[in-house]
C-alpha cells in the first residue's frame, strides 16, 4: 500500500481519487462507515480511493500536555486502510503550518491543486481550516465551483449511543475490553519494539516481551488475558502486567506479556499485543513468593478465557 505525504503533490494513477477525510484514529465502526462510502464511490466511478489521516494528531498540536491518548499507530491504521479497500494512505503531518492554512486554501490548494481529488467524504461532525472556520457544508460550498464532490456521513450508533474513540477511550480505561473491542470491531492493541527489562519476570519462571507503551492511551492498570502477534504471522496466548509493576523498585511503566508455551527470543522484534479480557488490577505483593502465586493463578485464567 502506498503512503502519501500531506506536503507532496499527488500524481499518476492516484490523482483524482475519492478520499475519506478524518482523524481515524482507532478506526472504528464510525470510522469504517466513511470509509466504505468513499472505497464504494472510488469504485463506482472507478477512480481510487484514499484514506487521510492526521499525524501527530491536531490535540497534539493545540495541547501538548495532554496525557497519551492514541488508540493507533501510523503503521496499524495503514495496515486497517488497506483491509478497508483503499489504494493509500494520505498522512497530513499537523503543525503550525497546516493549524494556520484557512479553510479556502484547505479545498483549493491542498484538496483540489496538490492532491487532485475528485471527491472528499467526510463525518458529519468533521471540522477543518484555521480556527476550525470550515465544516461539511463549507467543504461543500467550496468545492462545488472548483469540481470537488462531497458526501458526508451521519454517526452511527450502537444501542442508540453514538460510537466514538472517547467511548472506546473510557471503556480502555475502566478496564472494559468487551465494549472497547467491540466498538473497534476489533481486540484494541498495542504494537512496538521488544525492549530488555530487569529480567524479574525470567526469575519468576515468566519470561516477558516488555514493551514501551510510548504514545498509546493507557487502559486500566493491571493484568490481561492477551493474544500477541510476531513478525511472521504466528498468534499466541498469553498473559499481561500492564503498568508500573508496584512491587518492583523503581515502578517502570510498561506493557510486559507472557506467551504461553513459548520460549523463543523476540528482543529487537516489533510485536502486537492485543488485550482481550481484563482478569484484575495491578497490586503490590509483599514478596515474589506472594507474586508468582498469584502469576499462576492469572495464567490459569488467562488460559481459561482464550481457550
Amino acid at each position: 500500500m502506498t503512503r502519501l505525504s500531506g506536503h507532496d503533490r499527488i500524481e499518476g494513477d492516484l490523482r483524482g481519487a475519492i478520499i475519506a477525510l478524518g482523524n481515524f484514529d482507532g478506526f472504528h465502526k464510525g470510522h469504517q462507515a466513511v470509509a466504505k462510502v468513499a472505497t464504494d464511490w472510488a469504485q463506482a466511478q472507478g477512480r481510487p480511493a484514499i484514506i487521510a489521516t492526521f499525524d501527530p494528531h491536531p490535540v497534539r498540536h493545540f495541547t501538548p500536555d495532554a496525557p497519551p491518548f492514541r488508540l493507533t499507530t501510523l503503521g496499524q491504521r495503514e495496515r486497517l486502510f488497506k483491509a478497508a479497500g483503499a489504494d493509500a494512505m494520505l498522512v497530513f503531518e499537523f503543525g503550525a503550518e497546516l493549524a494556520g492554512t484557512t479553510a479556502e486554501d484547505f479545498v483549493a490548494k491542498l484538496l483540489v491543486d496538490r492532491f487532485g481529488a475528485a471527491g472528499v467524504v467526510t463525518g458529519e461532525d468533521f471540522t477543518f481550516g484555521k480556527g476550525r472556520a470550515g465544516n461539511v457544508v463549507v467543504m461543500a460550498e467550496l468545492g462545488k465551483p472548483l469540481g470537488l464532490s462531497t458526501k458526508t456521513v451521519g454517526p452511527v450508533s450502537d444501542d442508540n449511543e453514538v460510537i466514538s474513540s472517547s467511548r472506546i477511550r473510557d471503556a480502555l480505561k475502566n478496564g472494559d475490553c468487551e465494549t472497547a473491542n467491540a466498538l473497534l470491531t476489533r481486540p484494541f492493541a498495542i504494537e512496538g519494539e521488544v525492549i530488555h527489562g530487569d529480567k524479574n519476570g525470567r526469575l519468576l519462571g515468566y519470561p516477558t516481551a516488555n514493551i514501551d507503551i510510548d504514545h498509546y492511551l493507557r487502559p486500566k492498570y493491571g493484568i490481561y488475558a492477551v493474544k500477541g502477534k510476531l513478525p511472521d504471522g504466528r498468534i499466541l496466548n498469553g498473559a499481561a502486567n500492564l503498568g508500573i509493576r508496584p512491587t518492583f523498585d523503581p515502578p517502570k511503566e510498561l506493557l510486559e506479556p507472557y506467551f504461553f508455551d513459548f520460549n523463543e527470543d523476540l528482543y529487537g522484534k516489533t510485536i502486537e499485543v492485543e488485550l482481550h479480557h481484563f482478569l484484575r488490577g495491578e497490586q503490590k505483593f509483599d514478596d515474589l513468593d506472594e507474586l508468582k502465586t498469584r502469576m499462576e493463578r492469572d495464567c490459569h485464567k488467562a488460559r481459561e478465557y482464550l481457550a
